[in-house]
């Protein structure tokens, strides 16, 4: 880890959790769950009243039989368990955040894009035990024209960049910087964004070739790529580059969705978020955006329709901060999927297995399944009868540690 990794770790760790100050992992004692209606998500059967056998992070076993003598049960009294959710596409910066999308059920979640390496420092947090969770796989700053400014702060040798990030070799540059910092993503402005008044989200920002040095950068590493695009243009340049996933696609044509399908790149919409944007309160109450919103809602609700339908394989995203005013959540975006074609399982899998091949976690997240982390959550029924249970979750289990236990509250 580099320096400025290590500071961002020690800060987190320090100055923003002093009860952590110890070092002392949480512990995560053997747990099993009882009489547990277990959903397989890549199947969509339920396995009524079984036995889940959590043990050093990890799902020891699954079965309809009882556990091991001496473990602590916990009985789910027929309660559903369902994988803990991965949000593909946030902006969380700090503990309190953390903690509240592990309350909504995130056991884990992909960076897209925070300032001062907050996310290499909350990744660091989690591995060590030292948090229950997310997980966190982290994407430091946007390569963009204009770095944000803290940019500068952080690698003093980019200064020589301010006038602007506007070349094959630039980009170049920048990449090999932010990848310094052990970042596991790198995130690319194809376009410019939806949530700032003076921007236009259909404008393009990089041509293929400068998207293309991007990813050839990151790649090298063995890092891969994720784009913001809104409109067409930028985004068919970034799929011809090689990003592995079109964050939102607002204005995307069939053509780029079928270049999508053929080439394999995830469509992480968002779709929440134009929702928020389009309605007063959340994260983006501005009048301004309003009236984007309300343009962006059906165009963007169409491109989904469609990607579903061509084969784009889709997954969820909050695109929050999950701050004090936010009001997205990734149970919301999984049944507000299911209102654009995908069926109830397809949308749970957008936040389980399909996220979990995006992130390429797929061996050690994202189902029900012994060997697997033990990220789970349990919710009041069958979500595939009623999507809406998954925005009450009654425990989360993150890395075999319980995170959140309000099975008290009940039926």
């Amino acid at each position: 880890m580099t320096v400025s990794a290590r500071f961002a770790t020690a800060l987190l760790g320090l100055v923003l959790v002093p009860a952590l100050a110890s070092g002392q992992e949480i512990p995560r004692p053997p747990l099993a769950l009882v009489h547990a209606n277990v959903l397989d998500v890549r199947t969509g059967k339920v396995a009524a009243d079984m036995t889940l056998v959590l043990r050093d992070g990890r799902i020891e076993s699954v079965a309809a039989k009882a556990p091991p003598a001496g473990l602590k049960t916990v009985d789910l009294k027929g309660k559903y368990v369902v994988p803990g959710f991965i949000d593909a596409h946030v902006h969380i910066s700090g503990l309190a955040a953390a903690r509240l999308a592990l309350e909504s059920g995130v056991t884990t979640a992909r960076s897209a894009g925070v300032s001062d390496y907050h996310d290499v420092g909350l990744r660091e947090l989690a591995r060590k035990g030292a948090i229950a969770g997310p997980d966190f796989a982290a994407a430091g700053y946007h390569v963009r024209p204009r770095l944000a400014e803290e940019a500068f702060l952080s690698d003093t040798v980019l200064w020589t960049l301010m006038p602007g990030v506007d070349s094959a070799e630039k980009i170049r540059q920048v990449v090999r910087v932010i990848l310094g910092h052990g970042v596991d993503w790198i995130k690319v402005l194809a376009t410019e964004r939806a949530g700032t008044a003076d921007t236009d989200p259909r404008k393009q920002m990089y041509t293929e070739e400068e998207l293309r040095a991007c990813v050839e950068e990151a790649s090298a590493r063995e890092v891969p790529v994720l784009a913001h695009a809104h409109g067409d243009e930028g985004a068919i340049a970034a799929v011809r580059a090689g990003a592995r996933s079109i964050e939102h696609g607002t204005y995307l044509s069939d053509s780029t969705l079928r270049l999508m399908k053929e080439k394999g790149t995830f469509l992480v919409p968002t779709y929440t978020t134009v929702i928020d944007l389009a309605e007063p309160g959340g994260d983006y109450d501005v009048p301004a955006l309003r009236i984007r919103g309300m343009h962006m809602l059906p165009r963007i609700r169409q491109t989904v329709e469609h990607a579903h339908r061509i084969g784009v394989r889709i997954v969820a995203g909050s695109d929050t901060g999950y701050g004090p005013n936010s009001l997205t959540r990734i149970p919301q975006e999984i049944v507000n999927l299911a209102t654009l074609g995908l069926t109830p399982l397809e949308a749970i899998q957008s936040a389980t297995t399909t996220a979990a091949e995006l992130l390429r976690i797929e061996k050690s997240a994202g189902a029900i399944e012994p060997g697997l982390e033990a990220d789970l959550v349990v919710v009041e029924g069958n979500p595939l009868e009623n999507l809406v249970v998954l925005q009450d979750p009654l425990l989360v289990v993150s890395n075999g540690r319980v995170a959140v236990n309000r099975l008290g509250f009940g039926k």
